[in-house]
C-alpha cells in the first residue's frame, strides 16, 4: 500500500502540501443556492475540494419513534434519526448540478455514500474518489462495495477502536483499493481538543503504512494546523457560510475567513516541516556578520604581546572566532593594530 495517493491529479501524502477538504455536509439548508455558494467560497478559501453526504433519511434508518431511534442528547437532543436525516440530507436531484458547478469553479468534489445506491449514484456522476463516514467504518460491506470501485478512498476512524480500523484497512486493500487514507477522527460535534490525543496520528502512520490525516471537529484550527507537524497530509473540516444559520452543522462548521487561515497556515506549517538540515540557511546569511569575533581594543605596536586587555569577544563577525581567544593571548604582534581592528588568523602565527 502506497504512502502517496492522488485525487483528481492531486498528489496527496506527507511530501505534498496538505489537502484540504471542506465538508459541506448539510450546510445548505435545504438551498441549492446556497450549496453553490459554499462551493464558490470553499474554493476562494483556497481548498483542494468540496465533500458532499450523499444519503437520504430512507438509506440511513427507518421511520419509529420508539425509543432506539430517539436523540436525548447533544447538538440534536429531542429528534428523532429519521427527521434528522430528511432535514439534513442533500437532495440527491442535485449532486449533477453540483458536480458540475464545482468543475466550473476548478475544484475536485466528491462525496460520503452511506449505502450501495448512494455509490451507484456518485459512480455515474464519475467521482473521483470516495470518503467512508466514520459511523460507517464497521459497515464492511459497504467498505468492500466501495473498494471494488477501484478510486481512492478515505475512512474516517471516529469512534472505532485498532481493532474496527484494521478490519476496515484490511476490507478495502482485499477489495480492490490501492489507494487508501485514514483519517484520525473524534466524533463529537462539537469535539473537545483534549480529546483528539493527535500522537495518535504518528502511530497510524507506522501500524498501517498509508496516508494519514485528521477529520477535526473542534471549534477553531489549531488542533487541524498542529496535526500536520505529526504527519497529516489530509485536513478535513465541516464548512458553512455562517455558522449561526441555523441548520444541523452550521455551529461547529468553519466560517469561510477560518477556512482561508486553515489552508494558509496548513502549508506554513508543512513548509516548515522540511527536512534535516544542520547547514546555515540562506536567510541567516546576511547575519553572519553580526556574530561575535575576536576584536583589538586598544592600539599596540609590532612586538608588543596580546593579553586579556587588549582583545574582546565582541559584535560584529569580521574577526576570528571566540574559540581562539585562549590561543591568541601570549603571542607577539607582527605589525601595528588600533582599537577596533579585527582579528584574523595570521596573528595565530605570531
Amino acid at each position: 500500500m502506497s504512502n502517496k495517493i492522488k485525487i483528481n491529479g492531486i498528489n496527496i501524502g506527507e511530501d505534498y502540501q496538505p489537502y484540504i477538504i471542506a465538508e459541506m455536509s448539510a450546510n445548505h439548508n435545504g438551498d441549492i443556492s446556497k450549496a453553490f455558494k459554499i462551493i464558490n467560497a470553499a474554493k476562494e478559501a483556497g481548498a483542494d475540494a468540496v465533500k458532499l453526504q450523499t444519503y437520504t433519511a430512507d438509506t440511513l434508518t427507518i421511520k419509529s419513534d420508539l425509543p432506539d431511534f430517539k436523540i436525548n442528547d447533544g447538538l440534536w437532543a429531542g429528534k428523532n434519526l429519521y427527521d434528522l436525516y430528511q432535514w439534513a440530507h442533500t437532495p440527491w436531484e442535485w449532486h449533477e448540478d453540483l458536480f458540475n458547478h464545482a468543475h466550473d469553479k476548478g475544484i475536485t468534489i466528491f462525496s460520503s455514500p452511506f449505502d450501495r445506491t448512494a455509490v451507484d449514484l456518485l459512480e455515474e456522476l464519475n467521482a473521483p474518489a470516495y470518503k467512508i463516514a466514520s459511523f460507517e467504518v464497521i459497515d464492511l460491506p459497504l467498505i468492500k462495495y466501495v473498494a471494488s470501485k477501484n478510486k481512492p478512498m478515505i475512512i474516517s476512524t471516529g469512534m472505532a477502536n485498532l481493532n474496527e480500523i484494521e478490519e476496515a484497512i484490511k476490507t478495502a486493500r482485499e477489495n480492490g483499493c490501492d489507494q487508501l487514507a485514514v483519517l484520525h477522527c473524534v466524533s463529537g460535534y462539537p469535539a473537545p481538543s483534549m480529546e483528539y490525543n493527535l500522537k495518535t496520528i504518528q502511530d497510524m502512520k507506522e501500524k498501517f503504512g498509508v496516508v494519514i490525516g485528521l477529520s477535526d471537529h473542534t471549534l477553531n484550527n489549531t488542533t487541524a494546523i498542529t496535526s500536520v507537524a505529526l504527519g497529516a497530509s489530509i485536513i478535513e473540516k465541516h464548512f458553512t457560510l455562517d455558522k449561526k444559520a441555523g441548520g444541523p452543522d452550521d455551529s461547529f462548521s468553519l466560517e469561510p475567513t477560518e477556512l482561508k487561515d486553515l489552508c494558509n497556515s496548513s502549508k506554513i506549517s508543512w513548509e516548515s516541516l522540511g527536512n534535516i538540515n544542520y547547514e546555515r540557511k540562506k536567510s541567516e546569511s546576511s547575519n553572519l556578520k553580526f556574530r561575535r569575533s575576536i576584536y583589538f581594543i586598544k592600539d599596540m605596536k609590532k612586538g608588543d604581546i596580546i593579553t586579556e586587555d587588549s582583545i574582546k569577544i565582541i559584535r560584529p563577525g569580521y574577526g576570528i572566532a571566540p574559540k581562539y581567544f585562549e590561543a591568541l593571548l601570549g603571542k607577539k604582534l607582527h605589525k601595528d593594530v588600533c582599537h577596533g581592528m579585527s582579528v584574523s588568523k595570521d596573528f595565530l602565527r605570531s
